[in-house]
């Protein structure tokens, strides 16, 4: 009998050594075909949103738009037959909330994507998690931070519009055409405080003068005691930056205190949702800006085709424009993984940057410094007659055409050359 080095009778060092190749060689077999099994089974997607709460009528048509893109990439054969799904999450409109189920999908949920949010400050906790670890976030919220160095990594995407070209487009056309002298009625988070700024950049040019900044919380049901003080002011154009249930609040408050009798109502982000729970009249004449309005499907061609198949999905209801971000989101990425020929983080990052695309709005590409989708913002104008169907809401009076020229610069936001 032999002993080891250990003094362990009949166990020899040769067959420790063979042993533990071996066992080597075993686990190695196993982590490849673990990896094999991942890159054959589905293209996991997940979503957080804030499917309850304020913002949840925006959120529920993040996901049947999303549930879409998937259906339509399933449909054309997936990834070499691998298909994709969908996993949306309430994050609650909470950063905490999302970071919580943002981790969870990444840990339990073993997915290969995260695309959503719809609030500035949970896209940003979303982004934390992410970046961390090297999964690709692709937001669908608008936000001026997620671009800049500090926030950003190479596997953030955002799809979504930001405050800074969102406000300057309306900026541009509202203090050129409706007037100088501005109120701002805004709430009191980084949406209101980044929508604020990206207006008084594009006014400074234009002459356009701040008659005062009135926050608000979010939530708020009664603007009643800030409306006099608005109305005294006499200002042209009172800008009203909110979201979701306060800006249809906001909204018909203002119209119903008689401030449109001498002051014109504008909103960064005309939202469909508010528009038509709020009514026509309270919003009829109100000015805002959008990433997408169904109506586009008069002009543009990937605008109808979108259109038509949303409808088709889902019995005839029409996509709103934080909706058609969520189809945006998600079938950037199903179709970069298709260009890549793999979900590999790294290669779809690569395919991601490659991207030029018209899915839904007309011509888009990601920036290769912050990974902001360049795209349209198009202006609209609220109407209360002369409508074709119910959901002939708003007119297009104007069209901001995709350019770099209307973002803050890659050295503003902190990214080296």
């Amino acid at each position: 009998m032999t002993t080891d080095d250990f003094g362990n009778a009949g166990f020899s060092r040769r067959r420790a050594l063979a042993t533990g190749a071996a066992g080597l060689a075993l686990a190695a077999s196993s982590f490849r075909i673990n990896i094999l099994k991942a890159q054959e089974g589905p293209i996991r997607i997940g979503f957080p949103c804030p499917l309850t709460g304020p913002y949840g009528a925006e959120a529920q048509n993040q996901v049947m738009a999303a549930q879409l893109a998937v259906q339509e990439f399933n449909d054309a054969g997936g990834l070499n037959g691998r298909k994709a799904e969908l996993l949306p999450r309430d994050d609650k409109l909470n950063p905490g909330e999302a970071a919580t189920r943002t981790l969870e999908l990444i840990e339990n949920d073993k997915v290969n994507f995260i695309v959503g949010s719809l609030s500035a400050s949970v896209q940003l906790a979303i982004n934390n998690i992410t970046k961390e670890r090297k999964v690709i976030f692709n937001s669908i919220s608008q936000s001026d931070a997620i671009n800049e160095a500090s926030d950003f990594s190479r596997y953030t995407f955002h799809e979504a519009m930001n405050p800074h070209m969102t406000a300057g487009a309306v900026g541009r056309y509202a203090f050129s055409k409706l007037g100088k002298k501005v109120v701002y009625l805004l709430a009191d988070y980084a949406y209101g405080y980044e929508m604020a700024r990206g207006f008084q950049r594009a006014g400074k040019d234009l002459g356009a003068e701040t008659l005062a900044e009135i926050k608000h919380p979010l939530g708020t049901t009664d603007f009643s005691t800030l409306l006099p003080r608005i109305q005294a002011m006499r200002p042209d154009i009172l800008c009203i930056i909110n979201f979701g249930r306060d800006q249809q609040i906001s909204v018909k408050q203002a119209t119903d205190f008689g401030l449109k009798r001498n002051t014109k109502i504008i909103v960064p982000v005309m939202l469909y949702t508010a528009r038509v729970a709020g009514g026509a009249q309270a919003f009829d004449g109100v000015v805002g800006g959008t990433s997408y309005y169904w109506g586009l499907e008069d002009k543009v061609a990937s605008a109808k085709k979108f259109n038509d198949a949303f409808r088709k999905m889902h019995r005839g209801a029409i996509p709103t424009d934080y909706g058609a971000m969520g189809y945006g989101g998600v079938r950037t990425l199903l179709e970069a993984a298709k260009m890549a020929g793999t979900t590999d983080t790294e290669k779809v990052v690569d395919a991601m940057e490659a991207l030029k695309y018209d899915y839904y709005k007309g011509p888009q590409y990601y920036r290769k410094c912050d990974h902001q989708s360049v795209q349209s913002v198009f202006i609209l104008q609220s109407k209360s007659k002369d409508m074709k169907t119910p959901e002939d809401v708003f007119d297009i009076v104007h069209t901001e055409e995709p350019s770099e020229s209307v973002l803050r610069s890659c050295a503003e936001l902190g990214h080296k050359a």
